[in-house]
């Protein structure tokens, strides 16, 4: 981590000064009703689009729209995210951001992942029998519901996605039953992990491609270890 300077603290402490009598000078330029607030200083800061970003602030992560803070993406993914996030905008060091993709796409791989860590949750919003499309979530609760547990508007799903065939709707099985069953290592790592790091790591010189290669040298890594 790159250690703060005198001359850094003190520009830091002007900016913040500055920015104070700014908000002065505008908010009594506003009508009595409008006000505005000073919400922070953000060293740095990642931009995917206007409503969707991550800043640092006293060393925590605060995101907005991002998968990190969205609950129908699994644990492993939000994690992942969060460390490459705070390898970028806390230590500026983008060789550590891809190093922590790296460790859970070979985690993911080896099936060393245990499956509370790729739990999704889906909010049930409608009475299971008006859906038409039938997604994942509304097959894991067909699947409660099997089991005499009845499934309502507003329940919250936890599901993962299991390794088998037909579509990923027809994978999905609740995390209460899921144990004995493996999980689909393509589908987390093609549909969970590189879509999330992917808008992150594309800003350094990272395609998609790249990740996926990086999650196939871990299969060939294991096969050359096996011969």
């Amino acid at each position: 981590m790159v250690q703060e300077t005198k001359e850094q603290l003190e520009l830091e402490a002007e900016i913040k000064a500055q920015a104070q009598k700014f908000l002065k000078y505008l908010n009594s330029t506003l009508p009595e009703s409008m006000e505005l607030e000073y919400e922070g200083f953000y060293r740095r800061g990642f931009f995917v689009s206007k409503k969707r970003y991550a800043v640092i602030e006293d060393g925590e992560i605060i995101a907005k729209g991002l998968e990190l803070v969205r609950r129908d993406w699994a644990p492993i993914v939000k994690k992942t995210q969060e460390a490459v996030l705070m390898a970028i905008l806390k230590e500026g060091d983008a060789d550590k951001a891809i190093s922590e993709v790296k460790k859970v796409l070979k985690r993911l791989r080896k099936g060393e992942v245990d499956n509370k860590e790729l739990i999704i949750h889906t909010q049930i919003t409608k009475p299971l029998n008006q859906y038409k499309q039938v997604g994942p979530h509304v097959v894991a609760a067909q699947r409660i519901e099997e089991h005499g547990i009845k499934v309502s508007r507003g329940t919250i799903i936890q599901y993962i996605i299991v390794k088998g065939k037909g579509s990923i709707s027809q994978r999905a099985v609740p995390y209460e039953y899921s144990e004995g069953y493996d999980y689909d290592k393509d589908y987390y790592i093609n549909n969970q992990l590189i879509p999330a790091v992917e808008r992150i790591m594309y800003s350094f010189g990272y395609t998609k491609k790249d990740l996926q290669d990086m999650a196939v040298g871990e299969v060939q890594q294991s096969l050359d270890a096996f011969f």
